[in-house]
């Protein structure tokens, strides 16, 4: 795997140490004309398409193969440079630096400029463009150089490639990132359908607005030529009370759109430390820059909610999060759903940057119907409630799909546990008033 690849990096690092270490005063300052490139028939398939998406040249594939290298063979740049450095010693020409537990040579930006121009000053500064922000690296979220101490030389940082490239590199896809303290966001995914969503017209209209970005952004943005005016990516707030299928819809969005869902737990991301839930949220957008994945802030009224008046340096801070939060939203080129129960929580900034505000409202009796009669179960042979007693509990009991589901989990667990053969309207009658207990209503 990448044998054609790492030997041409050995041989790019054995040509130029010759020339700067060497003894025969030819010391040729730049690559042009002495280093073959990497055929396409040599190259690995995935960095072929890789460096083919983005019109990678030369000097871009050795710094994407650099970068790679302690990811393929730890050993490999220690045991190349000390082949051809004879003598022992401190070469601050190589860069590089050890991990804190990765032991090998872990190549910084002035390690690729050693190689690509040695001590051409005109071919080290053009270099300085592909560690830059305008450069694809970096747009791409594909490597980019570490932020060093202030006052050091900014090609003395490392050069972090990003993990999921590493993965697309290594195996051709992109691992969904785990959940964990440096991604605070679960995938979500469902097994029901779009057909199974018992929605208002007005609700299912406006959730296809958003079916319609996902499937024909890029030729709004590019073959209409859009991108001039519209800004990247879309923002919809969903708000209405708990449990009337908020979640279920972003879920069947990206099932309809092969897109993934992530959920995001905003108890990890919101942080008492100041400048702390500014890092959090920064880690996010970043890792999900991108990937046309759907970003769910589900109950967003704890980090999204009202600004407060500044009394103290927490208020001014807790302004800034939100503040910034504005900014990551509208320069996120994916989608973006807020969930909240009550839309007057959500600050009005924000309202006013969504494209669409979409309103879940607690079903009506002839929702309720279509709910209970979907969530039946399936087993052969068991009797269930009539459609005239569906429609008439349906009518009779105020209640929300979720309530929905528990009560018909309920029933059914009632069933096999006493071996019975029906699911009748007194035990789901019971399983409603279990519900309402809950929820503290009057049953």
């Amino acid at each position: 795997m990448f044998t054609n690849e790492l030997n041409w990096l050995k041989y790019i690092i054995e040509w130029r140490i010759q020339r700067h270490f060497g003894h025969s005063g030819n010391r040729e300052k730049n690559l042009s004309g002495n280093i073959p490139e990497l055929s396409g028939q040599q190259k690995h398939p995935h960095l072929s398409s890789l460096a083919k998406k983005y019109r990678f040249g030369r000097e871009e594939e050795l710094i994407l193969i650099l970068a790679l290298t302690p990811h393929l063979n730890p050993n490999f740049l220690d045991d190349v440079f000390r082949e051809n450095l004879k003598n022992s010693g401190d070469f601050p020409q190589l860069g590089g630096i050890k991990g804190t537990k990765f032991r090998g040579f872990i190549p910084t930006g002035e390690t690729a400029s050693f190689l690509l121009a040695g001590e051409d000053l005109q071919g080290r500064n053009r270099l300085q463009h592909i560690f830059s922000e305008e450069h694809p690296f970096a747009q791409q979220r594909i490597l980019w150089l570490e932020d060093v101490t202030q006052g050091e030389p900014r090609m003395s940082g490392r050069i972090i490639i990003n993990p999921d490239i590493v993965d697309q590199l290594l195996t051709g896809k992109v691992s969904r990132p785990r959940f964990s303290t440096d991604f605070p966001a679960e995938y979500i995914t469902t097994e029901l359908e779009d057909k199974d969503m018992v929605l208002s017209k007005s609700t299912r209209a406006k959730l296809q607005e958003l079916q319609n970005w996902l499937s024909h952004q890029d030729i709004l943005m590019n073959r209409w030529n859009l991108k001039r005016w519209v800004k990247p990516g879309y923002r919809a707030l969903f708000h209405g009370p708990p449990g009337t299928g908020k979640t279920l819809a972003a879920t069947i969005l990206g099932k309809n759109t092969e897109r993934d869902v992530f959920r995001i737990d905003l108890s990890m991301v919101v942080s008492k430390f100041i400048g702390e839930t500014e890092k959090n949220l920064s880690q996010l957008f970043s890792r999900a820059q991108n990937k046309e994945w759907i970003l769910f802030f589900d109950e967003a009224d704890a980090l999204f909610g009202k600004r407060t008046s500044v009394r103290d340096a927490h208020d001014k801070y807790a302004n800034q999060e939100v503040a910034y939060l504005l900014q990551r939203i509208e320069n996120h080129n994916g989608l973006v759903i807020l969930a909240s129960n009550f839309k007057s929580n959500i600050d009005e900034a924000f309202i006013r940057r969504f494209q669409s505000v979409i309103y879940f409202p607690p079903p009506t009796a002839e929702e309720r119907y279509l709910l209970w009669k979907k969530t039946l179960p399936a087993r052969k042979g068991l009797r269930l409630p009539t459609d005239e007693e569906l429609k008439a509990i349906a009518k009779k009991y105020e209640i929300t799909g979720a309530g929905i589901v528990n009560v018909m989990q309920y029933c059914a667990l009632d069933a096999i546990a006493g071996k019975k053969s029906e699911i009748t309207t007194l035990s789901i009658q019971t399983g409603i008033e279990r519900e309402y207990q809950k929820e503290g209503k009057v049953f």
